[in-house]
């Protein structure tokens, strides 16, 4: 089966006070989304990847290309107006047995072993997502002024890629769009389809404010977990 990955990729710079998306930020370099191809590239070279990126973004994305001799093949996308329809506009440059990953454009520490473990489960289940445990204690909000102790065993953080067969992810996204859609997993679940977890990798951090990006110069110089 081709192995696909669509890399969602439309971000602002608000919470990180800057005027540039944060997928086109410096780290150790390069934009931080060319990480993020490197990775998908790395596990395999033959990877179909498919880059979404809002409409306006789309030229500042190919002068950077220029810009850092970056020469990874992958196609480019117009996002939409939530994830949602960004996915499904992607998924039109997709086929039948296909493995299709779905991640974020500003998680580029994610580890080859992970990526290979959603791989792997997805071509034997249908869908896999890497999760990690939670190491802090958890509230639950019964309301604004009343919260309640849970078990944190009985949760897990997810990350991503979440991976799938390409049958059921299409057919996950013919359903109408819902708030309800948290991620990808969740879209496909409301489908019926049950969600497989596999071990994620802790330094696979989302970068959404400035101490994310400081994390992330650290971690990056640690390559071996990459």
């Amino acid at each position: 089966m081709t192995n696909t990955v669509i890399i969602v990729a439309g971000g602002r710079g608000r919470r990180m006070g800057r005027d540039i998306p944060k997928q086109f930020l410096i780290l150790d370099g390069i934009p931080v989304i060319m990480h993020t191809l490197q990775r998908f590239y790395q596990y395999d070279n033959c990877m179909k990847i498919i880059l979404v990126l809002p409409a306006n973004e789309i030229f500042t994305w190919k002068n950077l290309c220029v810009e850092h001799k970056f020469t990874i093949p992958h196609q480019t996308v117009e996002g939409g107006e939530e994830r949602f329809h960004s996915v499904k506009n992607a998924l039109k440059l997709t086929g039948e047995n296909e493995i299709v990953a779905i991640h974020d454009g500003v998680r580029p520490l994610v580890s080859g072993k992970t990526i290979a473990r959603c791989f792997e489960m997805a071509e034997k289940t249908g869908a896999a997502v890497p999760v990690v445990e939670i190491t802090e204690s958890l509230r639950y909000f019964e309301s604004p002024d009343r919260s309640v102790s849970v078990n944190r065993k009985n949760y897990m953080t997810v990350q991503t890629p979440q991976v799938f067969k390409s049958e059921i992810l299409v057919a996950a996204y013919a359903q109408a769009y819902s708030e309800n859609f948290t991620d990808d997993a969740s879209v496909v679940e409301k489908s019926g389809h049950l969600i497989t977890t596999v071990e994620g990798n802790r330094e696979n951090i989302k970068i959404t404010n400035p101490v994310d990006m400081e994390i992330a110069k650290i971690l990056i110089e640690q390559r071996d977990f990459l």
